[in-house]
């Protein structure tokens, strides 16, 4: 038997456990997993540095190498994760609607968990506490199957994690990993709908577009961000250009990055001359339309491809736009509905591009890195779903839960 139906099953049987589960008991072992993952910060570092340096000697990217590499302090933000976690409220049988019928038939409609989640991710050892934390908390198993890449990383996670609910007189299987680098392993986990509720792909549009084209389990699509800020004709260009180098150069290599940058012709003669040198400075690759290549020398000359793509790196795609609604045409062709920002003080198109966007997320006057569970409240997050059917956004304690109706009569039978 593989090691993947192994753990699927026991998974299974551990789900109907974690349904049962009482809030304090919750907190209490998202607690001590907090404390568990600052304590053994040195081996998890060390476990992560044999899988960085293995990474560079495979040649990873930049963003990739970004993602996988874990410091104390992401380390630390991680068992803050959990913590905040702990302090939510319990998503587990919350009413969530209730119906009187003429007949005398009383319904309620209470929050329930999904049961067994399956993760596919690729190389961010973060999402490995994460994930686990949110499953537990929403009263589900976690089967997690990270990259390769991670795989070190991954397994120390996990073990401590488990070590925790050992010592919590908890079942471990609650919270499992796939170890296994065979390829195969997926293919087999997608198949497993007798086991596993739902799946949740996270990482670059070839996983994701793999996932949703081949599991024969429900998939929630977290998405690729091709994320864009629209400064309009009446944005105040100080703001503005915080909000594009921060967006931009923060942590380039994340879904939540911007990548394309959109600017009001009436705007540009001030603005581009401006943030082009500013970006430069920081050291981005600019892809310009031709108007944008008129106000600084060395942009490269934009093509489709570079409106559309997700650089996770420092390069960005710049257009100069006739109106707002030239943007919006823009953003809802190239986007990923993902997350769209607008920079503006005009109300009247703050409130168009908020109706016509059609993103998972859009903000006025703020930067895209905002789309993200903790910045939401969400404690953390499981990755930010793009579809509309289900969950949509940021994938926290909420959107991880399933429903069911209670009906109670008093003898009644249909006619």
């Amino acid at each position: 038997m593989s090691e993947v139906l192994v753990k699927a099953r026991k998974a299974r049987l551990s789900a109907y456990q974690a349904e049962a589960l009482d809030t304090g008991t919750k907190n209490n072992v998202l607690t001590a997993m907090a404390h568990a993952l600052l304590k053994n910060i040195p081996a998890i570092l060390q476990a992560n540095s044999g899988d960085v340096r293995n990474g560079r000697r495979d040649g990873l990217s930049a963003a990739l190498l970004d993602r996988l590499t874990l410091t104390e302090q992401r380390v630390k933000a991680m068992a803050d994760g959990l913590l905040a976690l702990a302090k939510l409220p319990d998503p587990n049988h919350r009413i969530l609607e209730k119906i009187r019928r003429p007949n005398g038939l009383y319904i309620e409609k209470i929050s329930v968990p999904m049961g067994v989640i399956a993760l596919i991710y690729e190389a961010r050892p973060n999402v490995t506490a994460d994930a686990a934390g949110l499953c537990f908390k929403a009263g589900s198993a976690v089967i997690l199957r990270g990259g390769s890449a991670a795989g070190a990383s991954n397994k120390i996670i996990v073990k401590i994690l488990r070590q925790v609910l050992q010592e919590k007189h908890l079942p471990a299987d609650l919270i499992q990993n796939i170890e296994t680098t065979d390829r195969r392993a997926v293919a087999e986990l997608m198949s497993l709908r007798q086991y596993i509720d739902l799946l949740i792909p996270r990482g670059g549009a070839g996983l994701i577009q793999k996932t949703v084209r081949e599991s024969a389990i429900p998939v929630i699509e977290t998405g690729v961000g091709n994320c864009h800020i629209y400064v309009d004709q009446s944005a105040d260009l100080q703001k503005a250009l915080r909000i594009v180098l921060n967006a931009k150069t923060q942590r380039p290599s994340v879904c939540n990055a911007a990548e394309s940058l959109l600017v009001h012709r009436a705007a540009a003669g001030k603005f581009l001359p401006v943030v082009l040198p500013a970006l430069k400075d920081a050291g981005v690759v600019i892809h310009g339309c031709a108007e944008t290549r008129k106000y600084a020398s060395g942009i490269l000359k934009a093509s489709e491809e570079d409106y559309a793509k997700e650089y996770l790196d420092l390069e960005i795609s710049v257009k100069v736009v006739r109106d707002i609604a030239e943007a919006i045409a823009h953003i809802n062709r190239y986007g990923t509905k993902h997350t769209e920002a607008i920079i503006t003080k005009d109300k009247k198109n703050i409130a168009r591009f908020l109706r016509e966007i059609d993103a998972a997320a859009v903000l006025v006057n703020a930067s895209t890195r905002f789309t993200d569970g903790g910045e939401f409240g969400f404690g953390c997050e499981l990755g930010i779903s793009t579809q509309k059917l289900h969950a949509r956004g940021p994938l926290g304690l909420r959107e991880i839960m399933s429903y069911k109706y209670l009906v109670r009569g008093s003898g009644q039978v249909r006619r």
